[in-house]
């Protein structure tokens, strides 16, 4: 008798333990959820954010992701020292293209224009080194569930820079991080430092 009361007890104990644990990720917040806050860097501001010089190593890759405080993109140029690395990511009222001047839409409430002075071809024999097309979407990058990307826009690669449109939800602040082989482009969510 004891032990089938000490059987059901533990069967009561798991099937409440997989009830709580069975909670779906979408429920609404609870008050112990809704007090927790994460800190959020501040500071980053708005304005442009540029650093001149120039590397021959192609663009291989563009690729984005998201964080507790911010979505992040990232321009891959693999053999690319830190050092070599120019970039220039600024707000524009439109996304024009290097070269032919051609206004190229990008979705969302701001837009920002990131350029990387590295081809996006091999300089060496022309082929393309990132498969992107003019006006198009990014090739594997999917922006569902971000809070702060709505698009990303190839806009073409001339005399050497790799340009690109991040249509974001508003102007926010952001951080240009540049490190070997890559430069990193964070945009806040928003521009309080508590989440």
């Amino acid at each position: 008798m004891a032990r089938t009361r000490t059987a059901w007890a533990t069967v009561s104990l798991m099937a409440a333990t997989l009830g709580v644990a069975a909670v779906p990720a979408d429920a609404a917040p609870t008050a112990s959820t809704t007090t927790r806050t994460t800190a959020c860097p501040t500071g980053w501001g708005s304005a442009d954010k540029t650093r001149a010089t120039a590397t021959a190593t192609p663009v291989q890759n563009i690729r984005t992701g998201r964080h507790v405080c911010f979505d992040r993109m990232v321009v891959d140029v693999p053999g690319a020292g830190r050092g070599s690395l120019g970039y220039s990511v600024r707000y524009v009222d439109r996304l024009h293209q290097d070269g032919s001047g051609q206004v190229i839409p990008v979705g969302g409430g701001a837009v920002l224009e990131v350029r990387v002075a590295a081809p996006a071809y091999d300089p060496a024999t022309g082929k393309p080194a990132y498969p992107a097309r003019a006006g198009r979407t990014l090739p594997g990058v999917d922006l569902t569930g971000y809070r702060t990307f709505r698009d990303a826009r190839f806009a073409g690669s001339f005399e050497g820079d790799t340009q690109v449109g991040l249509g974001v939800r508003a102007r926010l602040p952001f951080r240009v991080l540049p490190m070997d082989g890559r430069v990193v482009i964070d945009v806040a969510h928003t521009w309080s430092s508590a989440r």
